[in-house]
């Protein structure tokens, strides 16, 4: 009796099933579909996890096409100097030293220049149909100056206001770093005052870029900060890239690919190798190696981890840049924060990625064209660097720099105590589990010579070429 009962049940289970997903189209067309899908999977890029705000349909996010069609087929139909991005022809009057004294990069050309020429869409092709979240934060815009160049100023807001969409733009702040060029003042408040969202600071003596960019954030309202220098051009639909990463994740700290102005005649392209990680030698130059074959992504436009940024182009969520301490103030000038805020964000719980959908241009100039009050303060900077997050890695830096050995880091204390109330990690995990490709490039311990000696010419009528030529005739010097 029982075993006719479970047979009668499992029939009248089999006919509810078949009711139900043959008869419902609806639950029938989501199982044929395979349309269970988790939000991480529903994202491009990296599978990280998904801030709680964001907006779903279903289980999927709901994402759009930022891209301005518009503009930029307005872009496409510009001609004339330097539009496109292609090099401005340049006259004799153009090369004179004049034309580079005061900024480091040739104003003459800058001038001649549309404070809204276009740029050459040089993202991969990938770029131009990736979907970003429909609901993006909006940044605040940080841009840092001294005595910087009329247009090369004004432009780079142009490109900014251009080539973002409006609704992500919550305001561009102009830092004035204690300027004192006369078009910097007046001039530069009355042209400004007709786009309301820029606003100007000032400082009341000279800072440097470190501090010039904190009082910046400092004075941010958005939700994101996006900090830029002042001789650059964003290029095409380089911010929802940025946004949408933080977006998924806040403790992501992202950088757009930064191309290069050039500095001469103002033509606009990749750098060398285009996408790279960010790395450094021993002696703290900063450095771009390849991206390893286990990081590389099916689709190259897709971001990548990178150990360490370039510098001064990144974006970053403003509670998360504050209680990360923000940069270092005990930092003087410029030089060595853009090893802090790395180490920093890594070790403390955050990662770093350069997203190459995104990229804008920057003049690398020709030279530094002003002083600094009291000098440099790379070394200083380095070594507080060190003191503070390379832990016993900081001996790697030290044998190469042996004079850092006796310069004064300043109190590291407030930094430290930073350091272990955000329960940060050691540089050993860094350079093992973020870095780990550096070493191929710049190990820390140099490997020792495979020979040494020293080799003769014992023919003396024998050229140098032809010494070279032949080699095999070499032979070791006598020990008299």
């Amino acid at each position: 009796m029982r075993r006719r009962q479970k047979r009668l049940l499992q029939a009248a289970g089999l006919i509810l099933l078949t009711v139900l997903f043959v008869h419902n189209t609806g639950l029938w067309s989501l199982y044929k579909g395979k349309q269970f899908v988790s939000p991480t999977e529903a994202i491009q890029g990296l599978p990280i996890k998904v801030r709680q705000n964001a907006i779903f349909t279903g289980t999927a996010l709901r994402k759009k096409d930022w891209h301005d069609n518009e503009g930029i087929r307005a872009d496409a139909a510009k001609s004339g100097f330097g539009e496109q991005g292609k090099p401005v022809p340049m006259s004799d009057e153009d090369r004179s030293e004049k034309a580079y004294i005061e900024n480091g990069f040739n104003i003459y050309v800058s001038d001649k220049i549309s404070l809204n020429r276009s740029l050459p869409d040089i993202r991969h092709p990938n770029c131009k149909n990736k979907l970003y979240m429909e609901k993006l934060p909006n940044s605040s815009i940080i841009i840092p100056f001294h005595n910087e160049g009329w247009s090369s100023l004004l432009r780079t807001v142009h490109s900014i206001l251009n080539r973002s969409p409006p609704q992500l733009i919550a305001e561009i702040i102009l830092v004035d770093d204690f300027s004192d060029r006369e078009h910097l003042k007046k001039r530069l408040e009355e042209y400004m005052a007709r786009f309301p969202k820029v606003r100007i600071l000032r400082t009341k003596k000279r800072e440097g870029l470190i501090r010039t960019r904190l009082l910046g954030a400092s004075m941010a309202t958005a939700e994101v900060i996006t900090f830029l220098d002042s001789h650059c051009e964003a290029n095409v639909n380089w911010l929802p890239p940025l946004l949408d990463r933080i977006a998924q994740s806040r403790k992501t700290i992202v950088c757009p690919m930064i191309d290069v102005v050039h500095h001469d005649h103002f033509g606009y392209s990749t750098q060398s190798g285009d996408a790279m990680r960010g790395a450094f030698d021993w002696e703290m130059y900063y450095k771009r190696i390849p991206i390893p074959p286990e990081l590389r992504k099916p689709d190259p436009s897709d971001p990548f981890e990178s150990p360490v940024m370039a510098g001064g182009l990144f974006a970053v969520d403003r509670k998360w840049f504050w209680e990360l301490g923000g940069y270092d103030p005990g930092l003087d000038i410029w030089g060595g924060e853009q090893y802090e805020i790395s180490f920093k964000v890594w070790m403390c719980g955050g990662r770093m990625e350069d997203v190459p959908c995104s990229r804008v241009g920057h003049i690398y100039r020709k030279y530094v064209p002003y002083t600094f009050p009291g000098g440099g303060g790379l070394p200083r900077n380095l070594k507080r660097v060190a003191e503070v997050w390379m832990d016993e890695y900081a001996e790697h830096l030290y044998k190469r720099k042996p004079e850092f050995r006796h310069i004064s880091a300043g109190d590291v204390n407030p930094q430290k105590e930073l350091r272990n109330s955000l329960n940060c990690k050691s540089f050993k995990w860094f350079m093992t589990e973020v870095a780990w490709d550096l070493p191929k490039y710049y190990p820390p311990v140099e490997p020792s010579s495979s020979a040494w000696g020293e080799v003769c010419l014992l023919n003396l009528s024998m050229t140098i070429y032809s010494w070279l030529l032949n080699w095999e005739s070499w032979q070791v010097c006598s020990s008299k």
